[in-house]
């Protein structure tokens, strides 16, 4: 992590070979706001994928989760979430995991379909998030 506490702006990384490629954060606090980057389903420990958009799909909610908990925020928090997919068809088998995540939040959703960085990605998952008092 890096950043000024005092401007309330803090970058949070998840460890992926592609941040540093390619200058970027896996989030960005800025005072009650967490930004969440575009997040495959890459297991970032192994720097592995699985070859299915659902099981994909599953990896990158939970990085996305990892990446909002080091921001101090959680799944509950999410108020925006955009999916990019170069498949629209595999949209309707990542539902499962995206339910499982967002079925109580219900945050504002877009599906988009677009071509991503390596062939092998299936989904890709950014997310807006303002963190509230726990309590």
């Amino acid at each position: 992590m890096t950043g000024d506490p005092a401007d309330g702006r803090r970058l949070i990384g998840s460890g992926s070979s592609f941040e540093a490629e390619f200058a970027y954060s896996r989030a960005v606090v800025d005072g009650d706001w967490v930004f969440v980057s575009g997040t495959t389903g890459f297991d970032y420990a192994t720097m592995t994928i699985a070859p299915d958009a659902a099981t994909q799909a599953a990896q990158a909610l939970r990085n996305v989760e990892a990446a909002l908990a080091a921001a101090g925020a959680g799944l509950a928090d999410v108020v925006r979430v955009r999916y990019l997919l170069p498949e629209g068809a595999d949209f309707a088998d990542c539902a499962p995991a995206i339910r499982a995540a967002f079925g109580t939040v219900r945050p504002a959703a877009t599906m988009l379909v677009a071509g991503l960085l390596d062939p092998r990605m299936r989904i890709e998952i950014e997310v807006t998030a303002r963190r509230r008092p726990r309590g």
